[in-house]
């Protein structure tokens, strides 16, 4: 947990912590993103922060309370119970966004699509890094800065990504989630706890990296942050190479005598 007074630095940006609030540098997108929690706080839905307004050139944001799941991961965060809190946030969170209708001069960080009827406003970088945990307990997730137009299950797709995970061995080690068997049973408990089929999230996680992928090639190449910034260290490649061992591994992943569908480009 952030200290009082005291600063951290993401991947992204720096956040202040100022007693129950955290403060943010500001963007174009911030006001689209305050609409959005705002929403979600008129709907009833408490696992987000509060949007309190601006000070000068940072956002201010209500805190939540509890520890990110950085690597290795929280003992709850490792339990089939964990990954079940986590895809029941999601579905308590796409059920409550489904009456968000984004103002009509809204812009969002990296925005690939305008909305339409049938998509959601996705938080757009569900890591464990973004969740927040007391004990066992899911607060909820952080760092909406990325939210977005988009389908819902590219949400899960992501969650099931990096939470599950669906990643190499290396990854799966600094996370202290191994074995392709545990892997099977943490995809299918969130997909389970959500309400969808691992093999639609599977499909969906295989489009999702390849355009995320092309996305950082592209306004990298033009410059933009944070995507510069993500080119640079390798994150298109990791991205690529991360969809060809989930491609290798689906049948393990999806359990024997399931049918897996081509992917593009195989």
């Amino acid at each position: 947990m952030i200290e009082d007074g005291s600063t951290d630095c993401g991947s992204v940006t720096t956040v202040r912590r100022i007693g129950a609030t955290i403060r943010r540098p500001t963007g174009a997108w911030t006001p689209a993103v305050h609409a959005l929690l705002r929403h979600l706080e008129a709907v009833g839905f408490s696992r987000a922060p509060r949007a309190l307004g601006t000070d000068g050139t940072d956002e201010v944001l209500s805190m939540l309370f509890g520890e990110p799941a950085f690597t290795p991961w929280l003992e709850a965060l490792r339990s089939s119970r964990g990954v079940a809190e986590l895809g029941r946030w999601l579905r308590e969170y796409h059920d409550a966004v489904r009456t968000f209708r984004p103002p009509a001069d809204a812009h969002w960080q990296g925005q690939e699509e305008e909305w339409r009827p049938g998509m959601v406003i996705r938080h757009g970088d569900l890591g464990p890094w973004n969740s927040i945990w007391d004990g066992g307990q899911l607060i909820g997730f952080i760092d909406w800065d990325f939210a977005a137009p988009g389908h819902a299950i590219d949400d899960l797709a992501q969650l099931a990504w990096y939470a599950v995970p669906l990643r190499p061995v290396e990854q799966q080690r600094r996370a202290s989630v191994t074995g392709s068997s545990t892997l099977q049973g943490r995809l299918h408990t969130l997909c389970a706890a959500y309400g969808e089929q691992p093999a639609a999230v599977i499909e969906a996680l295989d489009a999702l990296q390849s355009r995320e992928a092309a996305r950082i090639e592209r306004l990298g190449r033009q410059g933009t942050e944070p995507w510069a910034a993500f080119l640079a260290r390798g994150d298109a490649d990791e991205m690529l190479a991360e969809q060809c061992w989930i491609r290798s591994e689906s049948q393990a992943l999806l359990g024997t005598g399931t049918q897996v569908k081509t992917f593009s480009g195989l």
